[in-house]
């Protein structure tokens, strides 16, 4: 098989939860540009509409949804109309996703469950619902977008830390229990990335723009399309025998120890 074509998306639908901006929307476009044709949702209807004018601009035809994935009613909504009118789903990228940085003896139960609820309960219900088209059109990519906490704690994310290990334990069930139907379910663990979310924790001097600094090998920030290369290779072809695995972006955190003092 030529290379270009192992990596060709070419006639392929791909789902992007929470592709509105960051990573999903670096995701989608890099999918888009390797000949996808894309889909994504977003819970409030003002940040789809902003969306469907970013991709716009890049010259990307995407379709958008407003849609709750925790809702299982609304995403079974959601996938039956992509079918219907996009064809069948090849590619599901499980990216939505929420954060709590709050102590854990402060955090409510309430609270916990929430985000357990977006970061795993969601991939769950969006990844079942998904499957069993995948199952009859000989198989399919899954993408969910995992965490450096799903190997590691940190204070005041016992909730996000939960359901990342969680989820990736969830991926390598999926390849388990699927992979004889030729459906490859594998994660992207990224690590501290460049996003408007991050952007005051990255001033010069803030003293966690210099820790994750000291802590990354590669000594930066990790930036989008930083991930585009791992979820293409992943949504393509040419990741047909990698199942159940875990690719960490995170410029070499996971395998650093750190540097030694002075």
């Amino acid at each position: 098989m030529e290379i270009e074509t192992m990596f060709s998306l070419k006639g392929k639908v791909a789902l992007v939860t929470g592709g509105c901006y960051g990573i999903g929307f670096a995701i989608a476009s890099g999918l888009a540009a390797a000949g996808a044709r894309i889909a994504f949702n977003g819970i409030h209807a003002d940040s789809v509409e902003k969306a469907k004018e970013q991709y716009a601009r890049a010259g990307i035809d995407a379709v958008g949804y407003v849609s709750d994935v925790t809702d299982e009613a609304q995403v079974k909504e959601m996938i039956a109309d992509i079918e219907k009118n996009m064809g069948p789903i090849h590619i599901l990228v499980n990216n939505a996703g929420i954060i709590k940085r709050i102590p854990m003896c402060e955090m409510d139960a309430a609270e916990f469950r929430e985000v357990i609820d977006v970061d795993l309960t969601a991939p769950f219900i969006v990844a079942k619902t998904v499957i069993p088209g995948m199952i009859q059109n000989g198989g399919g990519k899954i993408i969910n977008i995992c965490s450096m906490m799903s190997e590691l704690g940190r204070e005041t994310v016992s909730a996000y830390a939960s359901a990342k290990g969680g989820l990736k334990m969830l991926t390598k069930n999926i390849a388990s229990e699927y992979g004889e139907y030729n459906i490859q379910c594998n994660g992207i663990g990224p690590g501290y990335i460049a996003t408007p979310q991050t952007a005051p924790l990255r001033e010069n001097g803030h003293p966690f723009n210099s820790f994750i600094i000291s802590k990354t090998p590669a000594a930066r920030w990790g930036e989008p399309s930083d991930l585009i290369g791992p979820a293409v290779f992943l949504a393509s072809s040419a990741s047909d025998f990698v199942n159940g695995h875990i690719l960490y972006v995170d410029g070499g955190i996971l395998a650093y120890i750190g540097k030694q003092p002075k």
